[in-house]
């Protein structure tokens, strides 16, 4: 493109003489076309960026993505394994240590070392940080409960080495066979009493089964009675020492009398519909210190992990009482 060139008329020469623009207006003129060229630029530059998604960065966006949702999915998935961590440390601290009469681990030792509150600010400045905070805060928490609770064990393992006569009393089995169990019909805690119809604190787990079911012992114990028990029916209570006994109510027969000495998993009696019951069950309880105790805490002789899920399930599913 040729440069425009510019005539002015004289009139003493009476011609028209060309003119050269001075250095000033030269400097104008290239500060003006430099700035327009840097404006068209910078708005390619953007439009580009913003708006057209390169190869590379296309795909380093969907890699981005994809993190992001397997952070969510990792957050999803450590709130479960924290829920389960918190039902080992309350079965830790409210059956095991109480059986082993050891002491109970506080909060405070459960989760020593994570009271540090800016422990995760490096990680402000990165993209998600919020999640990622999140994330490694619960593996924090996770991985201390777990060292805690693998040290709780080893102690527990220790005293139970030295305790075995005691292991072999405390009720530590189911009262009738798994196989024998046809549901289970309430489970511990507060329920709609079946005849009255009011809130009552239950204070054991009912067993829906036959009539003539067998019955069985939980611990080795003393037969501390064996005798009708209004409300209760046929009762037996076995006193396993310890500061432990059990009861086995609304029984069809009682095969046990005063003052005899059983063994773990010997027969006793079977499933009847005495007392005030409205259908044949076992209604079992078992009691520390003369204090009612939640039974699904003490199957932990003959029932597999997965069993033992299923029985808490059916207990707290569980709402119709039986007597």
């Amino acid at each position: 493109m040729s440069r425009k060139v510019f005539y002015r008329y004289n009139p003493a020469t009476d011609n028209y003489e060309r003119v050269y623009p001075s250095w000033k207006n030269r400097v104008r003129v290239l500060a003006r076309h430099l700035i327009v060229g840097i404006a068209i630029g910078a708005l390619a530059f953007v439009t580009v960026y913003f708006w057209i998604d390169f190869p590379r960065e296309k795909m380093l966006k969907q890699e981005n993505e994809q993190l992001v949702n397997e952070l969510k999915i990792l957050n999803q998935r450590l709130d479960r394994s924290l829920s389960i961590m918190e039902d080992i440390a309350n079965r830790d601290n409210n059956f095991y240590r109480v059986m082993m009469q050891a002491d109970r681990i506080s909060d405070a030792q459960r989760y020593a070392g994570l009271e540090k509150g800016n422990k995760y600010e490096h990680l402000n400045n990165l993209s998600d940080a919020e999640l990622i905070k999140n994330v490694s805060n619960k593996m924090d928490m996770l991985d201390r409960q777990i060292y805690t609770q693998i040290k709780s064990f080893d102690e527990l393992k220790e005293l139970a080495g030295k305790q075995k006569d005691r292991l072999a009393h405390i009720p530590a089995i189911m009262p009738i066979s798994e196989l024998d169990l046809r549901q289970m019909a309430s489970g511990y805690g507060y329920r709609v009493d079946p005849v009255y119809g009011t809130g009552k604190f239950h204070e054991g787990m009912d067993f829906a089964s036959d009539r003539g079911t067998p019955v069985y012992a939980t611990g080795d114990a003393r037969v501390e009675s064996a005798k009708w028990h209004s409300g209760y029916g046929n009762l037996i209570v076995l006193d396993h020492g310890y500061n432990y006994t059990t009861r086995y109510a609304h029984l069809n027969e009682m095969n046990v009398t005063t003052g005899q000495m059983v063994k773990r998993g010997d027969l006793i009696g079977k499933v009847g519909n005495t007392g005030k019951s409205t259908g044949p069950h076992l209604h079992y309880e078992v009691r520390y210190k003369g204090a009612p105790q939640n039974p699904v805490n003490y199957y932990f002789y003959d029932l597999t992990p997965q069993q033992y899920n299923e029985m808490i399930q059916r207990a707290e599913n569980a709402g119709h009482v039986m007597d």
